[in-house]
């Protein structure tokens, strides 16, 4: 049960029921929050129930085999789990207290980290916790980036993905200003307060699908801007390097271990260090090894062998 606001959450999610549709299995996504759309439909082999279509959630749960639920879904879903006496997979997107403490409520049979430090930290916050209510079993799984969905050739701008202050827009609009000789690509999101410049070397795009982010932003993307004040990992970046396009970031623990040797790491409150940072990798020659380093770091990321583990582990419980 998604929410629909948080992009990289739903990225991230679908990602990793593609490969369970793709082994044979029924997967349905009962959505959480009131949309536009009224009856169920078909997504990539995954049936996606809106809430507007008003069926009944726990008759299909009681049917379900394994339950999968994140963020704010998850008490409801745990609940319902329990009462059914169905496994429930918790995924956890980020660090924050409630993420460990609904997946430590009682009956998670198995908690999915994105992160080896989203790990560590669980374990941290779980030790507060009697080991009869903390998850059964854990397993981390990196945000699946499919590169060849997003590998393209490079295009001229820098860009920020969701021009919201704890994403940078502030740190993109100051160097947009300092730097009218470049282009700049800002690319609206779907939460928070949105800082647009207007400006003439800024172009504004609103907020893009997942499945259309090579066409219309990697692929006019030189340089990706993550000055983020906190990332949990950092799917964009992910994205970007795909098509062999640095990444300049602020050193969060998940940008730093989501894009190790090809993040260039920037300070956010260091401008002129973006500044230069930046100029430098428009020359040729430096933009050459980054982006090489960018490829190869792509080429890590591959989650082949994440996912595998991933189904086993479903298809384990779900026996």
């Amino acid at each position: 049960m998604p929410p629909e606001h948080n992009a990289g959450a739903e990225h991230m999610l679908v990602s990793m029921l593609r490969p369970l549709v793709e082994r044979g299995h029924d997967v349905q996504v009962w959505l959480s929050r009131y949309g536009k759309v009224s009856k169920a439909y078909e997504y990539r082999g995954i049936r996606v129930v809106p809430l507007e279509a008003r069926l009944d959630f726990p008759t299909a749960v009681k049917r379900a085999h394994v339950l999968v639920s994140h963020l704010e879904c998850v008490p409801q879903t745990a609940s319902l789990a329990r009462g059914y006496g169905r496994p429930l997979v918790v995924i956890c997107h980020n660090t924050h207290r409630p993420t460990f403490r609904d997946a430590a409520a009682g009956g998670t049979a198995l908690a999915v980290y994105n992160s080896q430090w989203m790990r560590a930290e669980a374990e941290l916050f779980f030790a507060e916790y009697p080991q009869s209510v903390r998850p059964a079993a854990e397993l981390v799984v990196r945000p699946p980036v499919f590169a060849e969905d997003y590998a393209t050739k490079p295009g001229k701008a820098i860009t920020l993905v969701n021009c919201n202050p704890e994403k940078g827009g502030r740190v993109f609009e100051t160097l947009a200003e300092r730097m009218p000789d470049q282009q700049f690509l800002a690319v609206r999101g779907a939460y928070g307060e949105q800082i647009l410049p207007d400006l003439p070397n800024v172009e504004i795009v609103e907020h893009v699908r997942g499945e259309d982010m090579r066409e219309k932003v990697y692929a006019r993307t030189r340089v990706l801007l993550m000055p983020s004040s906190y990332e949990s990992w950092g799917r964009a970046g992910c994205e970007a390097v795909a098509s062999g396009i640095p990444v300049v970031a602020h050193p969060t623990p998940g940008l730093c271990e989501s894009l190790g040797e090809a993040g260039v790491f920037v300070d956010r409150e260091d401008i002129a260090g973006y500044e230069a940072v930046l100029r430098k990798l428009l020359t040729p020659a430096e933009y050459r090894l980054a982006s090489k380093r960018a490829k190869a770091r792509s080429a890590e990321l591959n989650p082949a062998a994440e996912l595998a583990a991933w189904c086993t582990a479903i298809e384990g419980l779900a026996r």
